[in-house]
């Protein structure tokens, strides 16, 4: 395969992965994270059935945007479960984990094992690998993982609540609101709604940027490391590993005690009074410098072609560098919107995966005409505007919030919650 196909190939695959949780993710907000589990599974294994068995270009373009699909939906769901399960005190160490852990998975572990076993055993093997993987990941959490979205198990928790203290539940109102609801088809605009809004949309746009950066990189090492050290493809994979290393850790807590708020693990903080914007924001300015300065270091080392040693610690360091930063500003758009974490999430996905296929699709040409240092110096400067992003942010975001949460509360009324199921439950307790 000549590097424009590649290119053409991983550009399609990142489409598809920004597309498809914009109906998944948003989904999994109605109707639970189970459901919408099982059907990115099924799709990803049927999609790995179908590549182990053709050998056609197209085909196999084709299918690996259903693999796509079906695997980014499950990556957008992380975020959202990470969201379910967590406080704002703890949701940053959990957005890095849940980031860091596919991460790690795929350099450190699945890189190495595809390349030895494409070579061994042909290409075809890979994708029977991942039918055979999936099914061991999908059956277990079919029988065991619970429904976690706040929406869909707040009512049972509420009726058993009922029941153990004996009192009555009113199944006759239950029964007649449910058969009053219908589940609606996702609608995938509800992420893009989500970019024209003040409060979340300049977050996603800084996000996008770093993206760019990031997919850049990830998408020259095969070409280059080949190009400049002669390396096979099993050595081009181990040069992944640096990437594979990075997490960050939020800064919520210091911010908590020094006000005095509590920050208790079995409940949700009041975030109206506190300064969230500046809790999960300081940390990206740093990192975003030093980020953006290795990247161009990262170009010229390969350009004048130095010792290996160079490259790879310049990698570790963009990696820690952009992954906290990204890091960061994905958790402050889940403490805005915790009860659309799918949707947030996905309308994440989407901004970023197509800057990300944008930036996949124009840089090797870039580095054709303009050679490793000045292309990545290029993709070092576009990070610079996200720094006055960040600072608009940290101003203009607290008074946003407070429009924001005042608007909601005047948007609800009685009758017209959107969850109706409790509140007849609720006047259980009264």
């Amino acid at each position: 395969m000549s590097r424009r196909a590649r290119s053409i190939f991983i550009t399609t695959y990142l489409i598809l992965q920004a597309i498809a949780p914009t109906f998944t993710a948003q989904w999994s907000d109605t109707v639970g994270r189970r459901p919408l589990y099982m059907s990115c599974f099924v799709i990803f294994a049927a999609a790995n059935i179908g590549l182990g068995m053709q050998d056609n270009y197209v085909a196999l373009l084709v299918l690996r945007c259903s693999q796509s699909a079906g695997g980014s939906g499950n990556v957008a769901l992380s975020n959202a479960v990470a969201t379910d399960i967590t406080t704002p005190s703890e949701r940053g160490s959990y957005i890095a984990y849940a980031s860091a852990i596919p991460m790690l998975g795929s350099t450190l572990v699945w890189t190495h094992i595809r390349r030895a076993l494409a070579q061994r055993a042909g290409w075809h093997s890979v994708f029977w690998l991942l039918l055979g993987l999936t099914g061991a990941i999908a059956i277990p959490m079919a029988l065991f993982f619970p429904e976690i979205c706040r929406e869909c198990y707040t009512n049972v928790r509420i009726e058993r609540i009922a029941l153990q203290q004996g009192i009555q539940v009113p199944y006759d109102k239950r029964d007649k609101l449910a058969k009053s609801r219908h589940v609606a088809f996702p609608n995938p605009f509800a992420s893009v709604m989500l970019l024209l809004q003040r409060e979340c949309g300049f977050a996603l746009l800084y996000n996008s940027i770093l993206c760019c950066s990031f997919y850049a990189i990830l998408s020259l090492i095969p070409s280059q490391f080949h190009k400049v050290y002669d390396f096979s493809e099993l050595h081009i994979s181990l040069c992944y590993i640096p990437f594979g290393r990075a997490h960050a850790r939020s800064n919520f807590r210091r911010h908590a005690t020094r006000l005095g708020l509590p920050t208790e693990k079995n409940r949700q903080t009041n975030l109206a009074g506190f300064p969230i914007e500046h809790a999960r924001l300081e940390v990206a300015f740093p990192t975003i410098v030093l980020g953006s300065a290795c990247l161009i270091g990262f170009g010229w080392t390969l350009h004048y072609r130095t010792n290996l040693a160079g490259p790879l610690i310049l990698l570790f360091v963009i990696a820690l560098c952009l992954s906290a930063s990204l890091n960061c500003v994905s958790c402050l758009m889940l403490d805005l919107y915790p009860d659309r974490a799918g949707t947030v999430s996905a309308s994440n996905n989407l901004l970023r995966c197509l800057m990300g296929a944008g930036a996949t699709a124009v840089i090797v040409p870039m580095i054709d005409g303009i050679g490793n240092g000045w292309a990545l110096t290029i993709f070092g400067l576009l990070n610079v505007p996200a720094l006055p992003l960040l600072w608009y942010i940290m101003k203009h975001g607290p008074n946003w919030r407070a429009e924001m949460l005042k608007r909601e509360s005047e948007s609800k009324t009685a009758g017209t919650n959107c969850n109706e199921v409790i509140d007849q439950f609720s006047l259980c307790f009264d």
